[in-house]
């Protein structure tokens, strides 16, 4: 029923985990909770969350007693209590790639929303992305895997495109699958990419399999269309895949330029180019 609370013991019942678990989620901040007393309690809801998905909630305005989520923490700077929520979660048995794709993405998301709506100010999203910019380069060691790699993909956010947090999420899960990544970052001039892919072009490595552009404002997009006619006028012949929040479609990632839209997510970008290893290029 809404607004019900359960003990830890009760949680933990219900979760199917030992009652320690459950404590080291509150002492984390992976599960919210009310302290009463002596005790813990915790929402049935802020459960029901934790046992379908990482908790990606707007962040509630933190009561004495109460532990914040992620997003909470993100949006007070708190970088050590937003690394202990990630730690807790990669104890549970979450991936480093869940972490990014399934918990910070949709947590990022969900500030940039609020602040999209006014809820929240240009300052509250900037200490935000600040800490998760952080939180994903102490992860980032974490997804250098060992062995033969599958290939090279250059990974840009064109010239304009200041958010950088997608391209850094996409990297490591390439990375994370196999792949060499060359990370160019947020606002890539068009001659720039077009260099760094000639580079990898001619360099002796994995072989180049593509070219990744990812917008997330729809300014981006007519710079994403200028960066594509800059790498074939260098005489880039990989395929183009384009991404992000900006782009609606594969029609308009097309428009755009693109040979191959990869959605919104990192892990669509990660299938895209998985099957660029799996079958022919486009023309």
């Amino acid at each position: 029923m809404p607004g019900e609370t359960l003990s830890l013991a009760e949680a933990a019942q219900l979760l199917g985990v030992h009652y320690m678990t459950v404590y080291r989620y509150v002492r984390t901040g992976l599960l919210p909770a009310q302290r009463e007393g002596s005790t813990w309690r915790v929402a049935r809801s802020d459960l029901t969350a934790l046992s379908s998905a990482p908790p990606v909630r707007p962040a509630p305005r933190v009561r004495r007693g109460r532990r914040p989520s992620l997003e909470g923490r993100l949006l007070v700077g708190d970088e050590a209590g937003a690394w202990a929520v990630a730690e807790a979660a990669l104890a549970s048995g979450t991936s480093p790639e869940s972490l990014l794709v399934d918990l910070l993405a949709p947590t990022l998301k969900s500030i940039g929303d609020r602040w999209e709506s006014g809820e929240l100010t240009v300052a509250d999203e900037h200490r935000a992305s600040g800490v998760a910019f952080r939180l994903v380069g102490r992860l980032g060691a974490r997804f250098n895997r060992r062995g033969v790699k599958r290939g090279t993909v250059v990974l840009a956010a064109p010239a304009g495109e200041l958010h950088g947090l997608p391209v850094a999420i996409g990297a490591n899960v390439l990375r994370w699958h196999g792949y060499e990544v060359v990370e160019l970052g947020a606002d890539t001039p068009a001659a720039a990419l077009a260099a760094a892919v000639a580079s990898e072009s001619s360099a002796r490595g994995p072989a180049l399999l593509a070219v990744a552009v990812a917008c997330t404002t729809g300014a981006s997009v007519a710079a994403a269309r200028e960066a594509v006619a800059a790498l074939r006028e260098e005489g880039c012949r990989v395929p183009v895949v384009m991404g992000g929040a900006a782009l609606a479609d594969g029609q308009e990632a097309r428009r755009a330029g693109a040979d191959i839209y990869s959605g919104r997510r990192a892990d669509e970008l990660l299938a895209a180019v998985d099957e660029l290893t799996r079958g022919p290029r486009p023309p």
